[in-house]
């Protein structure tokens, strides 16, 4: 038996691509406004963080 067959048999099965599409794109989207709205400040500060020889 394939494994699309076992998938076949499981009720309600077609809604897992949907949510998963979902989640991805919900999480893409707060990504690029996080980035969009970040202040610049902040992203200098953590890109000095590595180099920052106080540590």
């Amino acid at each position: 038996m394939k494994f699309k067959n076992y998938l076949e048999t499981i009720a309600g099965i077609e809604i897992f691509p949907m949510i998963s599409l979902l989640v991805f794109v919900v999480f893409f989207v707060a990504l690029i406004f996080f980035v969009v709205k970040a202040d610049k400040n902040y992203i200098n500060h953590m890109q000095q963080i590595p180099f920052d020889k106080e540590q």
